[in-house]
């Protein structure tokens, strides 16, 4: 498997080109923690992670990341978030640089995104490093929104199809790009959209925010089952809610659906637009209080007695997804250092210690079934 896309080089692999679909995840463990997150650079190396993702915030990452590099060869990514002036701090100690077009607006807003995609650029190519344009549902540059009338979907494939042509009139080749949602449908259908668009564009592939197993690996299939065998997808994450031992189940899922679909197997999967949809962010060292996947655990079970019910509940880990990224559910769970907000839509519904949002989350749920019922 793997399209004819042209190719992207990340140190000695190749993405794209006919190049085997690679597979990757990200680690979980607090980036500034250099040896847990040696020890799990090394877990996810052995199950045969081809990228393994580090999300840097600061200095302090900064420095965590230089040492890690010592200690790894493993071929290296870096999620710039919010936090796009790290990328000149990071270049030399990864292989790979992420940055998502909806969060490059946040920080020094007097100087345009063309200037600091190009800033991003320069610096990849100095250092020989690749770069991904990951264009992410909860965070889609609000231009882009604003110009489209909310039409999400157009949003996404419009504002990754920009960066693309950005990038090329920059004359930096070397990257790729994921248009990533947490309902599999919408991945199918922006993956479809931009892949007309852009044929000649390595695409990174990932259902965000899949959550806890099996469901998490479900949905994936949605989307991969319909998109690989049109040749779409040269790399891919199946990206879970699993404690931090447990993440190597990213790498042998993602392999396993391949073998699936390079085998003809084909799972029939449920319509997730017809029930109970628990959407939660995969674990990684953003997330910043480690209940969060035992609260999303405990979610999932305290809320099966609503599976026929259409409602979607988000729990999201850190400061990066909570805000946005549960305005869309019916209700979502914002978890912070030390507390959880409980959001019904875009509005709060009020501020709860970890062990106290369950109830709460109960009375909202039973509300919403009840409307639901008359």
């Amino acid at each position: 498997m793997g399209s004819k896309t042209r190719k992207v080089k990340i140190r000695d692999l190749e993405i794209g080109g006919g190049a085997p679909i690679a597979v990757q995840s990200m680690c979980a463990t607090h980036t500034r923690d250099v040896t847990a997150t040696v020890e799990q650079i090394r877990s996810l190396q052995s199950h045969g992670a081809d990228l393994i993702r580090v999300a840097v915030d600061n200095a302090g990452d900064v420095r965590a990341l230089a040492e890690i590099r010592k200690s790894t060869d493993a071929r290296l990514v870096v999620d710039l978030q919010e936090n796009f002036p790290l990328a000149e701090n990071v270049a030399p100690h990864v292989d790979k640089i992420r940055y998502n077009p909806g969060h490059l607006h946040h920080l020094e807003k007097q100087t345009s995104i063309e200037a600091k995609v190009a800033w991003i650029a320069g610096i990849a190519k100095k250092h020989g490093v690749a770069l991904r344009v990951g264009v992410n549902c909860g965070s889609v540059a609000p231009d882009f929104l604003e110009r489209f009338g909310g039409d999400h979907v157009r949003a996404i494939v419009e504002s990754a199809a920009w960066h693309c042509e950005l990038l090329d009139k920059l004359k930096f080749t070397n990257y790729v790009v994921s248009l990533k949602d947490s309902d599999p449908y919408q991945v199918v259908e922006c993956n479809k959209a931009f892949s007309e668009r852009r044929p000649d564009i390595p695409v990174h592939l990932g259902v965000t925010e899949a959550g806890l197993l099996p469901d998490g690996v479900t949905k994936t299939r949605v989307a991969f089952e319909q998109l690989i065998p049109l040749g779409i997808g040269d790399t891919l994450r199946v990206s879970l809610t699993l404690p931090n031992a447990e993440k190597h189940q990213e790498i042998f899922w993602g392999r396993e659906i391949l073998k699936d679909i390079q085998e003809n197997k084909f799972v029939s999967v449920p319509d997730f637009g017809k029930g109970l949809n628990i959407i939660s962010c995969p674990s990684c060292s953003r997330v910043e209080n480690g209940d969060f996947v035992k609260l999303a655990m405990e979610v999932k079970r305290v809320t099966g007695y609503a599976k026929d019910h259409r409602i979607t509940i988000a729990v999201m880990g850190c400061r990066v997804n909570g805000p946005g990224e549960t305005d869309d559910a019916d209700l979502g769970l914002w978890c912070g250092p030390h507390t959880v907000t409980l959001k019904r839509r875009s509005e709060a519904v009020g501020s709860f210690k970890y062990h106290e949002v369950i109830p709460a989350l109960k009375h909202e749920l039973d509300q919403l079934i009840q409307v639901e019922v008359k």
